[in-house]
């Protein structure tokens, strides 16, 4: 591709990208605020919630509808909603998207996940940054390194898959992001003891730079990479090709993966391209 239209290209997916960014800074904002409110050691709602347990499902209860909320939003439904560069590296393997979009896609997720970071600590101050909350760092839980990497590999696959199998049901599609905001609750609040639930290379990244945490950041790169490749690949030998590079896919917004374009007219309108994988 001359260089020239590679650039047109980038201009013209730079909404998509930004959304991106936006979204997992938003979904940090979400686990920084929540998490602060839960355990910082002075919350009012830690004193109230005295349960740990208890905590923890409140605390998957709100990511998971944290999840559902961007990926249905005007926003998510423009760029798919990948939110995390293991997921975007999934739908690359399948062919569902171009290179220069997943690197731009991946550079996003990384960026916008480190400003809400930030954003988080700015608002809250040490109460976000300060024990036990940690800047939200994901560490391996008592059970050690090898249990957390296993269980970022098990609960990637098993929502890769699902998101695979539900997006490419003609009956199901709609509850996409349904599917994936119930998958992360129940993974907070039963999986998190084990490896903190990250299944997001950007996500960790994101609270371990400013925390200055390093050592166990391999297992958030690796694991969930694998994880979700291994989950694509089972959707592929189980049930063929795959929908779109979208959690969710609707007549209203452009697909720069699929190549769709919402009529002018507000009818459904399908570039010829929409029904070709992409280049």
């Amino acid at each position: 591709m001359p260089d020239d239209s590679r650039s047109a290209r980038l201009a013209d997916h730079l909404p998509e990208y930004l959304i991106e960014a936006l979204g997992l800074g938003l979904f940090m904002v979400s686990a920084g605020a929540i998490s602060t409110a839960l355990e910082a050691p002075a919350s009012w709602l830690r004193a109230a919630v005295t349960d740990g347990g208890v905590r923890r499902a409140l605390a998957g209860l709100a990511m998971g509808l944290t999840a559902i909320g961007l990926i249905y939003s005007p926003w998510g439904r423009r760029s798919g909603a990948h939110l995390n560069p293991a997921v975007t590296l999934a739908f690359l393997r399948m062919n569902r998207m171009r290179p220069l979009d997943a690197l731009g896609y991946i550079v996003a997720q990384f960026c916008g996940g480190l400003v809400g970071v930030f954003a988080v600590r700015l608002l809250l101050g040490a109460g976000f940054s300060s024990p036990p909350v940690a800047w939200v760092v994901t560490l391996p839980g008592s059970a050690g390194t090898l249990v957390a990497f296993v269980a970022e590999c098990v609960i990637s696959a098993g929502l890769m898959y699902t998101v695979l199998r539900v997006s490419a049901s003609r009956r199901f599609a709609a509850w996409t992001g349904v599917a994936a905001g119930v998958l992360i609750a129940l993974y907070v609040t039963f999986e998190a003891p084990l490896s903190g639930m990250s299944m997001n290379p950007a996500r960790s990244f994101a609270s371990a730079a400013p925390a200055g945490i390093w050592q166990h950041l391999w297992i958030y790169f690796v694991a969930p990479v694998l994880g979700m490749q291994a989950g694509a690949q089972l959707h592929l030998l189980r049930h063929g090709r795959t929908a779109c590079a979208k959690l969710m896919h609707t007549p209203l917004e452009r697909c720069i993966h699929c190549g769709f374009e919402p009529a002018a007219d507000g009818l459904v309108a399908a570039s010829a391209s929409t029904l070709q994988d992409p280049a």
